[in-house]
């Protein structure tokens, strides 16, 4: 009873961090993940779990296990979308302070044309309710869908220059956005924005076309060139695509954006975003966790797009967790053969999560451009087998 007594009495020394989980041999427990897992390299594999815990201190930290090489280089596709999305909202708040102009979500936008060829957008209202076009309508087209145009949206708001420095000055270093999405453009042309008109109210801003450019490198990473051969107007280019001047980030740059967006309170060891508002910072945060089915502006129709299409692990954790208790919050992405799922994870009946990132490269023929990636035949299954395995292991333990 008395070294009972002295042991309550004692200062505690603070529980040992969790290790950090061997995904290899974990994901090697299901023999359908083989194929990718013996051929990592080929499938420029990567996966990046975060697990947050309690420090001594009485702060959140991630304990992060880690499988792949993180400076092969993968492309983020819709994935940076989150990126753009955060640094619209940056740019609205400053202008708003430097203006005390009141720009906000409910900000309605149109783009000017700039470029020959171009014809004045106010935008796809066709699935808005209220029949206009604002700057979070475009977000949620933007997170829930991955609408490309949104993106663009957000591209000639901030320019080149902003989206980058939006994200380096919240500690992501890595972030390389040379380029909008589904927009064929010269290097010079993605330097320059269109002209822009924000109405909020009776108030009217023209934000005019600007060489917004800013000088970009992806040194940081290695085997930029993919593939045997790609498609380029109809013709076939027998050599590899080379990826060295499009947008890049690392992948636990990815995650940790998604980190700062839905858990602001964990430390990653980074600024952040500090300069988002609790309104905006809950409505990105609804949008990433929204399926689409679940929109009420926009709508969307589940038989068009199913739960799954827009949260590539979903199928692998609700075999764990059922679900109406799954809560994923996530931006995928999905081009020229890459899969690359951002993610938290939660079941809402304990509130506790974890965060997954991963990214698979599927182009058997390796031609790109062909459209024949073996998205549905290889990518699928395995973003299934690795979000139900990784899920049953931090949700249910051994």
């Amino acid at each position: 009873m008395l070294l009972l007594l002295l042991g309550l009495l004692l200062p505690q020394e603070p529980a040992a961090a969790p290790a950090p989980r061997d995904l290899a041999a974990l994901l090697r427990s299901e023999p359908k993940l083989a194929a990718v897992l013996d051929d990592a390299r080929r499938f420029r594999l990567q996966v990046l779990l975060a697990e947050p815990v309690a420090t001594a201190k009485g702060r959140l930290e991630l304990v992060r296990s880690s499988l792949g090489d993180e400076r092969q280089y993968f492309y983020p596709a819709s994935s940076i979308k989150l990126c753009a999305g955060i640094a619209a909202l940056l740019q609205l708040n400053q202008e708003n302070r430097a203006r005390g102009t009141g720009l906000g979500l409910a900000t309605s936008v149109s783009i000017e044309p700039t470029f020959p060829g171009d014809v004045r957008i106010v935008g796809d209202t066709s699935n808005v309710v209220d029949g206009s076009l604002s700057v979070g309508h475009l977000l949620r087209k933007m997170l829930l869908v991955s609408d490309n145009a949104a993106f663009n949206h957000c591209y000639e708001l901030c320019g080149q220059k902003g989206l980058n420095e939006a994200m380096w000055s919240g500690g992501f270093a890595s972030v390389r956005l040379w380029h909008r999405l589904a927009e064929s453009r010269t290097l010079a042309e993605n330097q320059k924005t269109r002209a822009l008109v924000l109405r909020n109210g009776d108030h009217e801003q023209v934000v005019a076309s600007r060489d917004a450019g800013i000088e970009l490198e992806n040194g940081l990473w290695h085997e930029l060139d993919v593939g045997s051969a790609y498609l380029q107007g109809g013709k076939k280019v027998d050599t590899p695509m080379s990826f060295a001047q499009k947008n890049a980030i690392l992948l636990q740059d990815l995650q940790d954006v998604l980190v700062e967006t839905v858990r602001p309170e964990i430390d990653t060891g980074k600024l952040g975003f500090p300069g988002l508002s609790t309104e905006q910072r809950a409505f990105v945060v609804k949008a990433l966790g929204e399926l689409p089915r679940e929109s009420t502006n926009p709508r969307y129709d589940a038989a068009k797009v199913p739960d799954h299409s827009c949260k590539f692990i979903l199928r692998g954790v609700r075999k764990v967790i059922p679900a109406e208790h799954v809560r994923i919050y996530e931006k995928i992405g999905r081009a020229y053969g890459f899969s690359v799922e951002n993610a938290y994870v939660e079941d809402t009946r304990t509130g506790r999560g974890f965060f997954l990132a991963i990214v698979i490269y599927t182009n058997p023929d390796g031609v790109l451009n062909d459209d024949q990636y073996a998205y549905a035949e290889l990518a699928d299954p395995f973003l299934d087998g690795v979000g139900e395995l990784i899920t049953r292991a931090v949700m249910r333990g051994p």
